[in-house]
């Protein structure tokens, strides 16, 4: 027996010990059997609940066989009570408030009858064992339930399983079950921390009897010696997330991106912030990009100017709703070179009212810069992406920037890399890309960004985002992109101060070359179309300068598309 018992020990097998003194043998046998009904009191609920309706049937007729219409009229209002409700108390499917009704039912009709004519009354017990048998079944099959028993098991057995992967010691402080998995928190031995856990993700999964890639471990924020440890059964991101249009209407609120794997709304704020999103072709980038536009449109304090070096391939589309737009290396210098024209503004006149900050409002319209393909930037342009990055801040001119790689060569050799405070990270191919995008050591903290699976995956990293969060962004099409930048393209806010430095497509005398033509415009007017063409303007741009005329009633329009100056002597400035 010691040879046997000492196999089992080296084994893992700790035989079970039963301590009697030979004559309480019923106590025993009564004690298994408790220990039994606990251990599956999950299967035996309907019968324990059927038990309970019986008992109180007979207690009721023996004692108050005048209660049966109360009785029944309580049940109807606590069925329908939990049909409206029943999703405060978890009950999140119509299926599974309908059934937890119809059980209520049963069982309200099925005592108040027996409080009226007694339990025993033919037919109801051949009621209540039919009845339950049949309202048991959808109890048995339901996947909550059967994954919740299997959660149960699993952490009971979690002494042998930490010990066998080198957590020993740790213990589960509690446990959640939803509808792709479970949530345990876990208490580490002294002297350990979420890093040791880190280390051992492969081996918890292999202990765990899980798919790669289904465990996920966050720190928690209230203690170091204690983490969050989820297991997904099933992918939440397994489909894309549709995109449906922002309630956004300012830029200090956060901007909705996507939807972490708890489905709680993954956003962020981007006032005063620069924004780096990263990750490989095919991960996902300009659809972030393009929830990111979608949302900033809808807001009424901010412009937008867009850099894109894929010769407007992913902006253009937005070209309505974007003050400029930039499709070559000379034209990004240049509107670059005027953002930091911008921003010397903002800060001589901060400065003169004593502002420490500047709040965007219409008039004063917060100004951030759209760059796709950063490290296509010519090294003429990293001289300004520096400058805004350094000083933007306070008078809330920022870069939003997307790129495969930001290595410090595709991000030049000055501050703009690491003046980012919003880290987006898509899948990369590397390890080492992780630290790239997110920052130095975000791996070993357990920014697995290599492990991101599907377009639109992505983890932030930001100041509201501490922890490494998987999230799927909206999806976003191009027919939703199109409607939504013509839709909000009329009221988009403008620039109030004129900039010395114009775009590099337009000549610098285009305000002077666009007030001559109107002066010299005949009764009938100029069509809009000529007028793009004289003056090289974009539709947008040509659309706001005449309205800020018409509001100041120096032009006046006489038919559709067609305007002309409403005073044409000479001599009047624009």
């Amino acid at each position: 027996m010691r040879r046997q018992a000492r196999k089992m020990s080296r084994n893992g097998v700790q035989p079970m010990m039963l301590i009697t003194s030979g004559d309480q043998l019923p106590d025993m046998i009564g004690v298994l059997i408790g220990r039994w009904l606990w251990r599956y009191r999950s299967e035996l609920a309907p019968a324990y609940a059927a038990g309970l309706t019986a008992l109180t049937g007979w207690l009721l007729h023996a004692t108050h066989p005048g209660w049966w219409p109360g009785i029944l009229a309580t049940t109807m209002i606590a069925a329908f009570a939990l049909l409206r409700l029943g999703h405060r108390l978890g009950l999140t499917r119509t299926s599974e408030r309908l059934y937890a009704a119809a059980v209520l039912t049963a069982e309200g009709a099925w005592t108040a009858a027996a409080t009226a004519e007694g339990w025993g009354q033919r037919p109801l017990p051949q009621l209540l064992l039919v009845g339950g048998a049949l309202l048991s079944i959808p109890w048995w099959a339901h996947r909550r339930r059967r994954a919740r028993v299997r959660v149960e098991r699993t952490l009971a057995g979690w002494p042998q399983t930490a010990e066998s992967i080198g957590l020993t010691g740790s213990r589960v402080m509690s446990a959640v079950v939803d509808a792709w998995g479970w949530t345990a928190r876990i208490a580490l031995r002294r002297g350990h921390t979420v890093a040791d856990a880190l280390g051992k993700l492969a081996a918890i999964e292999s202990a765990l009897g899980t798919r790669p890639g289904a465990v996920r471990i966050e720190p928690d924020r209230d203690r170091a010696d204690h983490f969050l440890m989820r297991v997904l059964h099933t992918d939440p991101h397994s489909r894309p997330v549709p995109w449906r249009a922002p309630d956004t209407t300012s830029i200090t609120q956060p901007i909705p991106l996507g939807v972490f794997e708890d489905a709680s709304p993954a956003t962020v704020l981007l006032l005063r912030r620069n924004a780096l999103v990263g990750g490989v072709v095919g991960s996902g980038k300009s659809g972030v990009l393009n929830v990111i536009l979608a949302a900033l449109a809808a807001c009424e304090d901010v412009v937008m100017w867009g850099i894109d070096l894929k010769g407007g391939m992913e902006l253009r589309p937005w070209a309505p709703s974007l003050g400029r737009l930039a499709t070559t290396p000379e034209q990004a210098v240049g509107v670059l070179r005027e953002a930091v024209t911008e921003l010397d503004r903002r800060a001589a006149e901060s400065s003169q009212v004593g502002a420490r900050v500047w709040e965007p409002t219409r008039s004063k319209p917060a100004l951030v810069i759209v760059i796709d393909e950063y490290a296509e930037l010519p090294e003429a342009a990293t001289t300004y992406t520096d400058s805004i990055a350094r000083r933007g801040r306070a008078v809330a001119v920022n870069i939003v920037a997307a790129t495969q790689r930001p290595t410090q060569k595709a991000m030049g050799h000055g501050a703009a890399r690491s003046q980012m405070d919003v880290r987006i990270s898509l899948r990369v191919r590397e390890r080492r890309d992780v630290d790239l995008i997110l920052g130095q050591g975000m791996y070993n903290a357990g920014w697995h960004a290599h492990t991101l699976d599907a377009p639109g995956k992505f983890l932030i990293s930001a100041p509201e985002h501490p922890t490494p969060k998987r999230a799927r962004a909206y999806l976003i099409r191009d027919d939703d992109v199109n409607a939504t930048a013509h839709r909000h393209a009329a009221q988009r806010p403008v620039l109030n101060a004129p900039h010395p430095a114009p775009e590099p497509t337009q000549p610098a005398t285009t305000e002077d070359r666009l007030w001559q033509e109107l002066r010299n415009a005949p009764e009938a007017g100029l069509a809009v179309s000529k007028l793009v063409k004289i003056t090289g303007m974009s539709r947008p741009t040509l659309y706001r300068r005449l309205s800020d005329y018409a509001e100041t009633g120096r032009v006046v329009q006489v038919g559709r598309g067609r305007y002309r100056a409403a005073t044409p002597q000479t001599g009047d400035e624009p």
